[in-house]
């Protein structure tokens, strides 16, 4: 789509050590240019396949805090994410976003507190995050505050596995509010495991397990991993424990 904030992503692969991490792991190895079809695009893969730290280094690459936040975040508690981000080349449609935020459930207690830090500074920082600190709600309730808070209109929104702390209920609250959000211009590009999100409308998933390529929601693993356990829990369990013989 022409409106798209960002349009593709490669890798110049020609600078790099191919040996060494994150460069040896086969996704970069064979990455080809990715490109960006609709608002919103999902990034599945097994874990350990390099979806964090592919996401990362896009945040990174796109002037966002590896452990998540604003261009306007600058902390940093460990200094873990690679510098893939160097190697990326990010093409951008004509329009630019009001805001950008990467949302990183690994580190998200970081960001919280980065935000009570800044917060004792000026009290007005947390009227962007519900009116009070994220550490005084649950781990969920403080994720559902800070985006339908903090995430608007014509925004960019990378989330890196944003279901890590939301129940079933609060995933379909996320996808009402990814829905309002794509209609007010805003793009997303989010990892998951989560068949919830998934199942969103006019997504475009990009499986990791096989180089980025295009599925659909029922031809994925996950859908067909839920599926078969939600249709059969008794028949999967039998399978399970008695593959222990």
């Amino acid at each position: 789509m022409d409106d798209l904030f960002i349009k593709q992503v490669s890798v110049i692969k020609d600078l790099h050590n191919s040996t060494e991490y994150p460069f040896s792991i086969p996704i970069i190895q064979n990455f080809d240019p990715l490109c960006f079809e609709r608002p919103v695009s999902f990034l599945i893969g097994e874990n350990g396949v390099g979806k964090s730290t592919f996401i990362e280094a896009l945040a990174v690459a796109l002037g966002m805090n590896a452990e998540g936040g604003t261009e306007n975040f600058q902390f940093q508690t460990m200094n873990t994410h690679s510098d893939l981000y160097q190697y990326m080349r990010i093409s951008k449609g004509v329009r630019r976003p009001q805001t950008k935020f990467f949302l990183r459930a690994e580190s998200f207690y970081n960001v919280a507190s980065e935000i009570d830090e800044i917060g004792r500074e000026d009290s007005r920082m947390y009227n962007a995050y519900g009116g009070k600190s994220l550490h005084q709600c649950s781990h969920g309730e403080s994720f559902m505050q800070l985006m339908m808070n903090r995430f608007s209109g014509n925004g960019l929104y990378i989330l890196d596995e944003p279901e890590a702390a939301l129940s079933p209920s609060r995933q379909l609250s996320l996808l009402v509010l990814i829905d309002d959000l794509v209609k007010a211009g805003s793009q997303f590009i989010v990892s998951t495991h989560s068949p919830i999100l998934l199942s969103y409308k006019d997504a475009m998933i990009y499986d990791l397990n096989h180089d980025f390529e295009k599925t659909a929601f029922k031809e994925t693993d996950i859908y067909q991993l839920y599926k078969l356990v939600l249709d059969n829990p008794e028949g999967m369990q039998y399978h399970l424990f008695n593959e222990k013989k």
